[in-house]
């Protein structure tokens, strides 16, 4: 018996929807435990503070992930629409091009302010709250760009995500 390759690329790519759909389920959920915006008194008053520094740490983490999986999807559904996916600015430019993102500038800010927190360890209360007060903002930009990238998937090769475990919370909250 041979393999389905093209089954099995589909099943991945409705993983990867399924796994957008978990990571922005579970950033809602870590953002929402705080008042925004974050100021950097709050941050040096409550410095010694376990919850609200493992829920910053979340966030952070979680708009990584988020990201980190759209990218994923990205490129792969690129490949199974039969786009180009030798470059990242390619499928970048063909997903800008069917209202996925707004514009490649847009991600690529994003991904600026996501690698500065895992390369950037500042000590500075006012860096740190300008640091979360841009993941607090661009979050519903990636939400967004998740939902949009699901739909298209949906309608232009039929595949959604692999389970529907979070399909009704994103639809509601992220609608």
């Amino acid at each position: 018996m041979t393999r389905d390759l093209l089954k099995e690329q589909r099943r991945h790519l409705a993983m990867l929807l399924e796994a957008i759909q978990r990571c922005a389920w579970f950033l809602h959920q870590s953002d929402g435990k705080l008042e925004w915006p974050i100021d950097a008194i709050e941050l040096e008053t409550h410095k010694k503070d376990v919850d609200l520094f493992e829920t910053l740490a979340a966030i952070n983490e979680r708009f990584a992930k988020l990201q980190d999986s759209l990218a994923s999807a990205m490129r792969h559904s690129a490949l199974l629409m039969g786009e180009p996916t030798d470059s990242f600015l390619k499928v970048l430019a063909f997903f800008e091009k069917q209202g996925v993102i707004d514009s490649i500038d847009d991600w690529q800010r994003s991904r600026m302010v996501r690698n500065m927190a895992a390369h950037d360890y500042a000590t500075d209360y006012s860096d740190v709250a300008e640091h979360f007060n841009l993941l607090h903002e661009l979050s519903g930009w990636l939400f967004q760009t998740g939902r949009r990238l699901i739909q298209l998937c949906r309608d232009l090769i039929g595949i959604e995500p692999a389970s529907s475990d979070f399909t009704d919370e994103f639809d509601r909250i992220f609608a």
